[in-house]
């Protein structure tokens, strides 16, 4: 049904595809559709961060944006959802068109620019959420806000979504918002965490309630930056980590019609690169801390390779695109419930 559904798509303009197949996903709930598609995936839960995660396999931030899908989308049979990225106040993001299939490659490439409706709109739609697992925010900085000031974008950020999900996740790795990236420098990366751990240590204490906070990184490193980052997360006292966002590389993909345009890689061509982080974070960060491994997993073999390489849990999202709800039972199937630590 979804390769049937996913063709007609396919004839649109990517974003306005977005648009359609989740506005129709919603809109089908009335009659059963998104669990008619999901299917019953096999229940493996996953104990990490002091949270119960009913399988590995979870949707990563960019897709559902507002959170105005979540339920939707927890019908297809995902473990967790991640929605955002969310800023402080509502932005267009970057002019049209910014998305671009690359359908032989099974990518994509997209300068949205964390288009999104503000954070009020996206607490307003978690706390009318009815989907069980578990759901998180992806939180980042307004474009025109100073890189000397986003700790305050993401701290107000954090202090609105903090009573209303599971975890929350701290965006510095988007290469679609001018100077973001410079998050992940160690001495901006250090006062950020740490500033942000302060203010969720006072909330956790406020509510009576603990969110794990994670950090998503970027696959573009050269690996002394990446290893000194990395330690700087690790003795940050935050929760976990999120590898990888989009790539700016472009070599798996050289010649293509949309090669050149502007924007992160996401997709088949980036498996590579984001399991080699993976691995290089797993082994800085030790045996025990969480890893969420996200990047190029286009079929169930793909998320087996991630838990290999260390990770946790699982994220889609290109490959959820291109192959459907048949992906998320792949991956489910694949997972060892022993955990990576028995294939290290």
């Amino acid at each position: 049904m979804y390769q049937w559904l996913r063709n007609g798509l396919f004839l649109l303009p990517p974003e306005t595809a977005h648009d359609v197949a989740l506005n129709a996903l919603s809109a089908g709930r009335l009659i059963g559709l998104p669990r008619l598609m999901g299917g019953r995936p096999e229940s493996k839960p996953v104990e990490l961060m002091g949270l119960t995660f009913p399988n590995p396999v979870g949707l990563a931030a960019g897709l559902d944006k507002n959170g105005d899908h979540i339920d939707a989308l927890g019908d297809l049979g995902f473990g967790f959802i991640e929605v955002g990225t969310v800023t402080p106040k509502p932005q267009p993001g970057n002019p049209k068109p910014r998305m671009f299939r690359l359908s032989e490659h099974q990518a994509l490439i997209n300068r949205l620019g964390f288009n999104n409706k503000g954070v009020d709109h996206l607490v307003d739609r978690l706390e009318q959420r009815k989907f069980g697992g578990i759901v998180g925010a992806n939180i980042g900085k307004q474009k025109e806000t100073p890189v000397e000031r986003a700790t305050d974008d993401y701290r107000y950020c954090l202090e609105k979504v903090f009573a209303h999900c599971d975890y929350v996740t701290v965006n510095i790795s988007s290469p679609n918002t001018a100077n973001l990236r410079e998050l992940q420098d160690t001495g901006r990366l250090r006062e950020l965490l740490s500033e942000l751990k302060r203010s969720r240590d006072r909330l956790s204490e406020e509510h009576g309630a603990h969110r794990p906070l994670l950090v998503k990184i970027a696959p573009d490193w050269d690996e002394q930056a990446l290893a000194e980052s990395l330690k700087v997360i690790g003795q940050s006292g935050i929760d976990g980590l999120i590898t990888t966002n989009t790539t700016l590389d472009r070599t798996a993909v050289n010649g293509h019609p949309h090669s050149n345009e502007v924007g992160g890689l996401s997709g088949a061509p980036l498996k590579s690169r984001a399991d080699h982080v993976l691995r290089f974070a797993r082994r800085v960060l030790g045996r025990d801390f969480p890893i969420i491994g996200l990047g190029g997993i286009t079929r169930g073999a793909d998320a087996a390779d991630k838990q290999r390489a260390g990770a946790d849990l699982v994220q889609v999202y290109t490959g959820f695109i291109y192959r459907g709800p048949t992906l998320i039972r792949e991956c489910i199937r694949a997972w060892d419930g022993d955990g990576f630590a028995d294939h290290a």
